[in-house]
C-alpha cells in the first residue's frame, strides 16, 4: 500500500497518484480545480467538536488521536475507513490531503498509519464493531 499524506494547499503532482481529501471542511482559498482533489471523504474526518477541540489544545496530541480513533468506529467513519482501504490496497498511489498548518500533528497523518497497519479494515473499526464494546472486569486486590 503506497499512502502519502500531504497539505493540500501543496502543488498537484502526477506522484500523488488518487488525491483524497479528509477534511470535514473545505480549505479556504482554495479552488476546486486548484486542489485537484479526486475524492473527498468526509466521513473520515474528526468531528467538529473535535476538530475544534484539538485547535484549542494542541498540546493534548494522544488524546486527539485515541478519540478520533474512537470516532472512526462509528458507522459512517467505518465505512470511510473502507473506503480508504479498498482505494490504498489498489495499484495506484494515495494521498491522503489535509489543510492543518502542523505537518506532523492532523488526522491524515492518524489515518496513513491506520491504512498502512492493517492488511484488511480491521474488526475494531468496521461496521462489524458496532454494539461489541469490551468490558474490563476490574481486578481483586
Amino acid at each position: 500500500m503506497a499512502v502519502a499524506v500531504k497539505r493540500v494547499y501543496e502543488s498537484a503532482s502526477a506522484s500523488d497518484g488518487v488525491r483524497v481529501l479528509v477534511d470535514r471542511l473545505w480549505p479556504r482559498g482554495l479552488s476546486k480545480e486548484d486542489a485537484a482533489v479526486k475524492l473527498w471523504l468526509r466521513d473520515v474526518a474528526p468531528s467538529d467538536e473535535l476538530r475544534k477541540w484539538f485547535h484549542a489544545n494542541t498540546g493534548a496530541w494522544s488524546m486527539f488521536r485515541k478519540r478520533y480513533l474512537k470516532e472512526l468506529a462509528s458507522v459512517e467513519g467505518s465505512a470511510a475507513v473502507e473506503k480508504l482501504h479498498h482505494l490504498a490496497g489498489g495499484k495506484r498511489r494515495v494521498t491522503l490531503l489535509y489543510a492543518s498548518r502542523d505537518t506532523e500533528r492532523n488526522n491524515a497523518t492518524v489515518l496513513k498509519e491506520l491504512v498502512e497497519g492493517m492488511k484488511k479494515p480491521p474488526s475494531s473499526v468496521g461496521s462489524g464493531a458496532i454494539g461489541r464494546g469490551r468490558i474490563r472486569k476490574a481486578k481483586k486486590g
